[in-house]
This record gives C-alpha cells, sequence and structure tokens, in this order.
C-alpha cells in the first residue's frame, strides 16, 4: 500500500466523521439535552442570589473584634 492511498482514505474516513459529527450535532433529538446543557451558567443564579447572612455577620464580628 503506497503512503498517498493511505492518506486518501484517512481523509475520506475523517470527512464522513465530520460529516456525521455534523449531522448528530443538528439532529432533532439532541435539541433538549442541548438547550439544558446551554441553560447550566444560569442554574446557580437561584442560589448565589440568597444572600448569606451567616458569612456577613460573622465578617462584622471580626472587624468590631
Amino acid at each position: 500500500m503506497d503512503i498517498n492511498v493511505f492518506r486518501g482514505l484517512m481523509s475520506a474516513v475523517l470527512l464522513f466523521a465530520f460529516i456525521g459529527v455534523i449531522i448528530w450535532a443538528y439532529s432533532k433529538n439532541q435539541k433538549k439535552s442541548f438547550d439544558e446543557a446551554a441553560n447550566l451558567p444560569f442554574a446557580d443564579e437561584a442560589e448565589d442570589a440568597k444572600p448569606n447572612l451567616d458569612a456577613s455577620s460573622s465578617l462584622e464580628n471580626k472587624k468590631h473584634v
């Protein structure tokens, strides 16, 4: 087998793999899971919005000591 035949076969394999990834990424079956993953950075905002009174009161106590 010549090296150029190997290169041609590898190019074809990688082209089909690329097309497969594109089809998988844009398929409608993946939309729900991708939407959930896109909203993950915003999932912690509800927990972060609550003030932590214990931590702030302990800092104030340390300043007054």
